[in-house]
């Protein structure tokens, strides 16, 4: 066992998801790379100011947080420090999705019964995709599952027409038991299938891609929970997060609904 393989041994240990540990790996595989590579302040300083000329700020501390992961691997005390962000009030329009949007990928998605049942499962419920494998056909009955995130376990309860729809699709697909949606060959459906398939429905309903990819789904139910409920408290519980901060991050706007606010009060004569 190389010693990428070790580091992400470790990281399964963690808890990390499966996804995060390819980031992590990759990054301190980029590192290890490097002309010089030696796990030394020095030296890492001078990596740190070499990504930052490469990528943007996002990218540079995904890579520092893969570093990081991995200086307390080795049972290094000291870590390398992030890139300030400036907290942004609003998002892209292009990243922003609304309730016609929705309609709109969900009639693309009506050919395909699983990417269809997946995507309202999604939306419904406010789950991660690495989530889904926990929609189990056994639960259906008491119309609720329980998740396993980062050694948290939370509960999530399904809507009743959701019930209803996936209770027919174990149906006639013959699934008595285990995960709901899964490939031909029985295997939980994983992140790049659903990714895959939602693009090209996105694209057949003529979106905007960058708006098109399944987390984007969990910020959808995160708003418009909130606007409905205005329980920030209640969908930090639901959405697993235990900071709610990251909570609110979820709730940000285009700021086109601001602008249209301001307008309204017609203070400019």
């Amino acid at each position: 066992m190389n010693e990428l393989e070790k580091f992400r041994k470790y990281l399964v240990e963690c808890e990390k998801g499966v996804a995060t540990q390819n980031i992590y790996v990759r990054n301190v595989r980029s590192m290890m790379q490097e002309k010089g590579y030696t796990l030394s302040k020095e030296w890492l300083s001078k990596y740190r100011e070499q990504i930052k000329e490469r990528y943007g700020t996002s990218t540079v501390n995904s890579h520092i947080a893969a570093i990081n992961q991995y200086l307390k691997y080795r049972n290094i005390e000291w870590s390398m420090q992030y890139v300030r962000i400036q907290k942004n009030s609003y998002i892209e329009e292009s990243k922003e999705f609304h309730r016609e949007e929705y309609d709109r990928l969900l009639d693309a998605c009506k050919t395909d019964e699983r990417l269809f049942l997946a995507v309202e499962t999604i939306c419904s419920t406010g789950i991660r995709i690495g989530e889904l494998k926990y929609i189990r056909a056994e639960d259906l009955k008491s119309g609720s599952v329980i998740v396993l995130f980062k050694g948290k376990l939370r509960k999530i309860f399904l809507p009743d027409l959701l019930v209803e729809r996936l209770t027919e699709y174990c149906g006639h697909k013959e699934i008595k038991e285990g995960p709901i949606f899964i490939t031909r060959t029985g295997k939980p459906l994983d992140r790049s299938n659903l990714w895959r398939s939602m693009k090209r429905a996105g694209k057949m309903a003529g979106l905007e891609s960058s708006k098109v990819y399944p987390h984007n789904l969990r910020h959808f139910f995160a708003a418009v929970f909130y606007n409905q409920e205005k329980d920030i408290l209640k969908l930090a519980d639901i959405l697993g997060h235990s900071n709610i901060e990251t909570t609110r991050r979820y709730l940000v706007t285009s700021g086109k609904e601001h602008r249209q606010k301001i307008n309204e009060m017609n203070l400019v004569k």
